[in-house]
């Protein structure tokens, strides 16, 4: 059975790169354009792993991430931003991995298929 990737991200390009990226990798993968229906489509689609941005409209990132594991503690969660300020912020902390967004993907795919690899 194939896992299943949430991608949380307010860009849309971002989004869908993302989305054929990892399909190409073997994933099942879910889209949220903000942390709340990313929370929305935790609770209802169960995903695997969680990726996530931090800058986004209305509640960021590492709020999301805080809600995220007062419910769902085990779920894994990549923090995947441009900003790498963030790496060292003690919110950050509560994701398994943070990686600095790039136009190279291979950093993520490495860190998923670390973690999702391990699961099976």
């Amino acid at each position: 059975m194939k896992k299943k990737i949430l991608v949380v991200d307010d860009e849309k390009n971002i989004r869908f790169l993302l989305q054929e990226e990892l399909t190409d990798e073997g994933y099942d993968i879910i889209l949220a354009e903000s942390g709340a229906i990313a929370l929305e489509m935790i609770s209802k689609e169960k995903p695997d792993l969680v990726t996530l941005d931090i800058k986004m409209p209305g509640e960021d990132g590492l709020s999301i991430l805080r809600k995220i594991r007062e419910t769902e503690y085990d779920l894994p969660v990549i923090i995947c931003s441009a900003y790498s300020v963030y790496k060292s912020d003690f919110s950050a902390v509560a994701a398994d991995y943070y990686v600095v967004k790039s136009s190279n993907f291979e950093e993520l795919k490495t860190k998923i298929n670390e973690i999702l690899g391990s699961k099976q």
